[in-house]
């Protein structure tokens, strides 16, 4: 006689994976989903859109800084901390909720962030859940720095850290120390270094860490933040465009990797979000593209596309919801409770 229905479905929520792609920098829907700017986005639009549920009204009615935003994602509260301070959230992340539920071990929850400001994302500073009980992050630029001390001349490109604020320069220790880069990436530093030379953004940099991550340690949740987007606060309108196809590509390269992968196939909900959005062009108190300070339409309004395992393909949902939903909508799909946030399950992904 078969297992239960019961017991099949907590076995495959046991086997769940997730991915969180945030869509960081700010993108603007018009230089993305709007008819003028889907010619920047031809995986999303073609490739994952298809397989997903997409959510066309994700609003972020928080503190618009690339930061404190993420922190709010990962916490499902509205951060209001400093977003250019080395501080960790205020509420507990969606890693300590996942692995204090589920008692999962350190190597079942990771960041990827290409920016050294997001060495605090992994945890926060809410004594219940204890140190230690957050998700491990990777800083690969930090990694490349410690690897070649004074390669800000090789490596400027990848090192660059802060558009907005380009005197900002965080204090931070890595997580992941150097000695540990081959034991668990099984990627010797030389071979890190080597493959740096190649790469020509951070994210691209990230995303082969996060790749590699898959295939050596295949974590349950892992969460990767995007970046390259948020060089728009130079004024340069080509580099921003350029970024948005950049991201759109590595999105999809995620995606096929684990579809490719055993350890994923199958059993993977993937998640890709912007962080926020960009200053209207029409806003006489912003800047259009290069900035986020209006708090206007443009700049809280985003969307949301989940695709994989449990999640309906090829369907559109215009009805709003909000980025803080996002910590809610893991707990009910993964089996732990985000007592503290502040968020919804979103129903449609249930």
């Amino acid at each position: 006689m078969g297992a239960s229905p019961f017991v099949r479905g907590e076995a495959a929520r046991k086997n769940r994976k997730v991915i969180v792609i945030t869509f960081g920098g700010g993108a603007r829907d018009q230089e993305t989903f709007a008819p003028e700017g889907q010619e920047n986005i031809p995986n999303l639009l073609h490739d994952l859109i298809p397989q997903s549920s997409f959510f066309t009204h994700v609003t972020n009615q928080g503190i618009l800084g690339h930061y404190v935003a993420t922190a709010s994602l990962a916490t499902g509260v509205y951060e209001t901390l400093n977003n250019f301070s080395a501080v960790a959230p205020q509420h507990p992340t969606v890693f300590e909720y996942f692995r204090k539920d589920l008692k999962r071990p350190s190597s079942d929850a990771w960041v990827v962030a290409p920016s050294n400001g997001f060495n605090r994302i992994g945890e926060s500073e809410c004594r219940s859940y204890g140190r230690g009980q957050g998700a491990r992050v990777i800083l690969p630029k930090h990694l490349l720095s410690a690897a070649k001390p004074g390669a800000s001349a090789d490596y400027g490109h990848l090192l660059r850290d802060n558009y907005e604020t380009p005197l900002y320069t965080p204090q931070i220790s890595g997580d992941l120390e150097l000695h540990q880069l081959e034991m668990i990436l099984k990627l010797s530093v030389d071979d890190f270094v080597a493959h740096a030379r190649t790469l020509s953004s951070p994210d691209e940099l990230s995303v082969y860490i996060a790749k590699r991550l898959m295939k050596q340690d295949a974590p349950s949740l892992l969460w990767v933040t995007m970046h390259d987007i948020d060089v728009a606060h130079t004024g340069a309108y080509s580099l921003y465009v350029d970024a948005i196809r950049r991201t759109d590509r590595l999105c999809s390269e995620i995606w096929h990797a684990a579809q490719s992968d055993p350890e994923y196939a199958g059993n993977t909900t993937l998640f890709i979000l912007p962080d926020f959005g960009r200053d209207s062009d029409f806003d006489a108190g912003g800047n259009g593209f290069q900035h986020h300070r209006t708090g206007d339409a443009a700049s809280r309004t985003t969307w949301m596309m989940a695709l994989g395992a449990g999640v309906r393909q090829g369907v559109l949902y215009d009805n709003p919801i909000q980025s803080v939903d996002l910590v809610p909508t893991l707990g009910a799909i993964m089996g732990f409770s985000p007592a503290q946030a502040q968020g919804k399950p979103i129903r449609e992904l249930l």
